[in-house]
């Protein structure tokens, strides 16, 4: 029987509980007292019987067990208090529910992502800030697009962070081999990622540091595309203008005039309600990414589910034992054992 159990009855599990009825647990100490004065009342009420016992032996131990029944009777009482009590054990249980944002990263690989403006350049400076951003997700899906002439889905959105930085990780500039730079079609890649999702907030990341001059689809037709979608667009230019070093193949440097066209970018991020973003600097991407993080979070239900688990059932069981043992004393010879 799951309620014949002495652990019910040590300290440790009564100071486990809560306590609905908190005022009958202090009846609980006047219980003995009642039981002492009636007892007490009894003893200068009954009549006297003097009995010449044996000598040497002037008290029998025996005398004792007619204390027993009133025991019981008195466990029996202080029992049903604390069933009065209703005693219970409170869980707690706290659900999270996240409705997650759908993120994806579309980096230019074109050869112009060499440019060693940022270090160790702006390719590798892009990937460091691209896996401390997935670092920080929590419950988000998050896939990269790779492009220059062409672009491609390097992965689809996932929640496999591990597996996404290492991915970020290999990215290299000989991936695609169609020169230039798509971002149309860059953007229409990124955008069939998220076109038929369900997701409540679905951004794009465009990280790119020229004009677009490859592809077939214009750039600001594929944004208002994306936007149709509920797609918000990042975009963020990489490097500086100016003349910027390059190596070849063989690790010589040479010099490369850059003036990026910000214009196509600026309203790419205007059409898909986005923000657009200068990183002419290491420092300055990152903090780009994280002002990105901190507008696009995901949001977070708790729900609070408190379970109740009564125990005055196992309280009254035994009140009834107790009970039905005291019946089963009181006409005993346990309750009929005369006193000197």
């Amino acid at each position: 029987m799951s309620w014949l159990k002495f652990e019910y009855l040590s300290p440790d599990t009564f100071m486990g509980y809560e306590w609905v009825n908190s005022t009958f647990l202090y009846l609980m100490p006047f219980a003995p007292i009642l039981f002492l004065l009636s007892w007490l009342i009894f003893l200068r009420s009954r009549p006297t019987l003097h009995i010449v016992l044996p000598s040497g032996n002037s008290k029998d131990w025996t005398v004792i067990l007619r204390f027993i029944p009133t025991f019981f009777l008195l466990v029996f009482v202080e029992l049903v208090l604390v069933a009065l009590a209703r005693p219970q054990k409170v869980r707690e249980v706290t659900y999270k529910s996240s409705s997650g944002v759908e993120i994806v990263l579309a980096l230019d690989i074109s050869e112009s992502m060499a440019g060693l403006d940022l270090e160790p350049n702006r390719l590798e400076a892009a990937k460091v800030v691209a896996r401390e951003f997935i670092d920080g997700r929590k419950s988000d899906k998050v896939g990269v697009v790779v492009f220059s002439g062409e672009a491609f889905t390097l992965c689809p959105l996932t929640s496999d962070y591990s597996m996404l930085k290492q991915l970020v990780s290999k990215i290299d500039f000989g991936m695609i081999d169609a020169d230039g730079t798509a971002i149309g079609t860059a953007i229409a890649t990124a955008t069939n990622r998220m076109r038929d999702s369900k997701a409540k907030s679905k951004v794009m990341i465009l990280i790119s540091d020229g004009e677009s001059n490859a592809g077939q689809l214009n750039p600001i037709t594929a944004a208002r595309l994306s936007s149709a979608f509920g797609i918000k667009i990042y975009t963020i230019a990489v490097g500086k203008d100016g003349d910027v070093e390059y190596k070849d193949e063989n690790g010589e440097s040479y010099i490369v005039n850059n003036q990026l066209n910000e214009g196509t970018l600026r309203q790419i991020a205007e059409i898909g309600q986005g923000k657009f973003e200068r990183a002419n600097s290491n420092d300055a991407l990152s903090k780009i990414f994280k002002q990105i993080d901190a507008m696009e979070k995901s949001e977070t239900k708790v729900t609070h589910n408190i379970n109740a688990v009564d125990y005055y059932q196992v309280y009254l069981y035994w009140a009834i034992l107790s009970f039905l043992i005291w019946l089963g004393l009181k006409s005993s010879f346990m309750s009929n054992i005369l006193v000197d």
